[in-house]
């Protein structure tokens, strides 16, 4: 690699170098083998196989010293991931990861232990340790694994194994080309593909057995504009649980106009004014405030610890009659979507607040158990070094009767968000802060001038009370969800929503 610089490359040696020889590897020894270039392999890498008679054994030793259930999770990803910036490959990594990871409940206790390399001796030992937290409690008789059914909410016509890397590089040349095409004033744009495909066993106590394998796609484009005196950066990204024919549905071009777009449209933007103001909040990925604001609050870890502003309120008044929110890990080939869970519950619809009454929380095996709740299927893990915790899927709100254009036209003065960027939440109090990446002035029921710095501020409590119009118009955006170190893909959503009288931290003096 030493050779050639960065920005020297030449695409051809890029490709060579990036992705054959060039690997960054998160591996054990059995794996190598399977690295001999980036031709079509199957997925499954040694140890995937393993006999169930070897599983139950595993359980059994796990449950050895007592506990009420455990699971053996085996993992096999492989991935890759290229970046291009100003017009020039960066990077491109491929990568395999495999491993296992066994886990004991007792109580309130979990004790859990991983390996990098899936053999019976590896597999028994960390049940040794995991079984170490239940020690001199009541032994429960695991039941022996047979083979279990779920149903399938991903499709895949174009498997990416299959995909040749140039069409990959291809890919993300139009993508640059359209972006850097779209006004003279863009003067950079970043292009990050990701793609993996993640192989899942699980085994449990309960007798369930399952397998299955995720492919996910995750296209990024950024771009910056610059007209002399303003600068903004821009970006837009778009995620599928599918094959490589998600840019049939999203084209590159289309990715990169749409972040071409913000970029010069707020070039113009002013210093946003600061206050308690009426929030317009745009369909998509305005749905990520409720996803922080209120979806980490209904995740049962903390209502299991009696913390969190929805503790001890099933079947109470928590929002607007017009306020509905879901959590569905069902919606076919999605971010979010999953076949099941990282515990091998299946994945389902579940409705959290109806017509502002709160109906559930997102469960996982503890957290149900300590709840006597059914679990939700929203028990998830980073890797097989994780525990599963309660995590969101396909989290939004749902449609309601109000026509966009109308919620718009009744709001005399505001502020409209047409993106949000990052932000943080409080699962404890709920208080939270999001800063506005796009965001325009509301002026007699008109979207005017474009503002920066703005910053939405309040609890969840009192955004989802505040809403009095959700338009008919529902849409969706990807991202990445972080809770207690672990990172998980999910979707965010909702249809064009008003929340009357919410604080706005402005940048004009």
């Amino acid at each position: 690699m030493n050779k050639y610089k960065a920005r020297t490359i030449p695409r051809r040696k890029f490709m060579e170098m990036s992705l054959k020889g060039g690997l960054m590897l998160a591996t054990t020894p059995a794996l190598l083998s399977q690295i001999s270039s980036c031709s079509s392999r199957p997925v499954a890498g040694p140890g995937m196989d393993i006999d169930k008679p070897v599983l139950d054994k595993v359980i059994a030793r796990a449950l050895s010293q007592g506990g009420e259930f455990a699971d053996v999770y085996l993992e096999n990803r492989v991935s890759r991931n290229i970046i291009m910036e100003e017009s020039l490959f960066r990077s491109g990594l491929y990568g395999i990861s495999q491993g296992a990871g066994v886990r004991v409940v007792c109580g309130d206790k979990t004790g859990f232990a991983y390996t990098d390399e899936i053999t019976e001796e590896n597999l028994l030992r960390a049940a040794e340790v995991a079984s170490y937290v239940a020690r001199n409690s009541s032994v429960t008789e695991p039941v022996n694994i047979r083979r279990g059914k779920r149903d399938s909410y991903i499709t895949v016509k174009q498997p990416l194994n299959e995909i040749a890397d140039t069409r990959r590089i291809e890919i993300m040349e139009r993508a640059n080309q359209a972006a850097l095409d779209y006004d003279p004033r863009i003067k950079m744009a970043k292009i990050d593909y990701y793609d993996q495909v993640r192989g899942r066993v699980i085994a449990n106590s309960e007798g369930l057995y399952l397998r299955d394998e995720l492919p996910l796609m995750f296209f990024i484009v950024e771009t910056m504009s610059d007209d002399g005196t303003s600068r903004h950066m821009s970006r837009e990204r778009v995620s599928q649980h599918s094959g490589f024919e998600m840019f049939e549905k999203y084209t590159p071009e289309y990715v990169a106009e749409s972040a071409a777009r913000e970029a010069i449209d707020m070039l113009d933007a002013e210093d946003a004014p600061a206050g308690v103001m009426d929030v317009v909040m745009q369909n998509g990925w305005g749905g990520v405030l409720v996803h922080e604001a209120v979806g980490h609050p209904l995740e049962a870890d903390n209502i299991a610890k009696e913390i969190g502003a929805f503790t001890g309120k099933l079947g109470q008044k928590v929002a607007a009659d017009c306020f509905t929110m879901i959590d569905d890990g069902t919606i076919p080939d999605m971010r979010g979507t999953i076949n099941f869970d990282d515990e091998g519950t299946p994945a389902k619809r579940n409705v959290l607040i109806e017509k502002g009454v709160l109906k559930g929380y997102m469960t996982d095996v503890l957290s149900s158990s300590q709840l006597s709740m059914e679990r939700t299927g929203n028990g998830r893990r980073e890797s097989f070094r994780r525990i599963p915790i309660p995590r969101m899927t396909n989290t939004y709100i749902d449609n309601g009767s109000d026509n966009p254009a109308d919620i718009l036209a009744s709001t005399k003065k505001g502020l409209y968000v047409q993106s949000l960027s990052g932000g943080s939440v409080n699962p404890v109090t709920g208080v939270f802060n999001f800063t506005c990446r796009e965001a325009y002035l509301i002026e007699n029921g008109k979207k005017t001038t474009p503002v920066k710095g703005a910053t939405l501020i309040g609890s969840c409590m009192e955004v989802i009370s505040n809403i009095d119009a959700v338009g008919d118009d529902l849409y969706f955006g990807s991202g990445i969800c972080g809770k207690s170190g672990q990172m998980a893909e999910v979707t965010v959503g909702q249809p064009t929503v008003r929340i009357r009288g919410i604080n706005v931290g402005g940048s004009r003096a």
